[in-house]
């Protein structure tokens, strides 16, 4: 069975962005570089919320789904937003929870769970995630969009990897004890 694996980039107080969406403080190392080369090919999937997605947008202004993130089916959860298919990205309606358990029992590579707290925090709640691997950035933002929301439970972790990236960054990952 495939695996959703959820992760990015945080600050050291557990941020994805700043309130705004802005990601100007990240840190560009080299061993963050090399990260993303392993790790890329194991996904054929990225699973986002619509927040996410919008900020994805922005960040590459007319450029379609297939040309940022390569061959990866790119599916966007969004109450707001028409159901359709969009510049190759997949725009959803449904129940994030009931399309995500149905992706992972579909033939393919692991899933990619990138940004959104509130998407992450409904895919983990239903025991759906199982992985989660971060960058941690040595920086504190002190306020912004939140990786982790409240939770109903505590949910254990096990640490598979940590690795320093350089420049005060480190990766850190975990498998989801459900």
């Amino acid at each position: 069975m495939r695996k959703i694996v959820y992760g990015g980039a945080i600050s050291f107080d557990g941020y994805l962005a700043r309130e705004d969406g802005s990601v100007d403080w990240l840190i560009d190392s080299p061993g963050s570089t090399e990260l993303l080369k392993e790790t890329w090919p194991r996904f054929d999937a990225m699973l986002m919320g619509r927040k996410t997605y919008e900020i994805a947008l922005k960040m590459s202004p007319g450029q379609d789904a297939s040309s940022v993130f390569g061959n990866m089916r790119a599916v966007v959860f969004s109450r707001t937003l028409e159901p359709t298919s969009r510049d190759g990205y997949e725009i959803v309606g449904d129940n994030a929870v009931e399309f995500a358990r149905s992706m992972k029992s579909e033939d393919g590579k692991d899933i990619m769970l990138m940004g959104g707290g509130e998407l992450a925090n409904s895919l983990l709640n239903a025991g759906l995630v199982d992985e989660i691997g971060f960058n941690v950035q040595p920086i504190l933002l002190g306020s912004g969009v939140s990786a982790f929301h409240q939770m109903p439970t505590q949910i254990g972790l096990e640490l598979k990897e940590c690795r320093q990236l350089g420049s005060g960054c480190v990766y850190l990952s975990y498998d989801v004890k459900n």
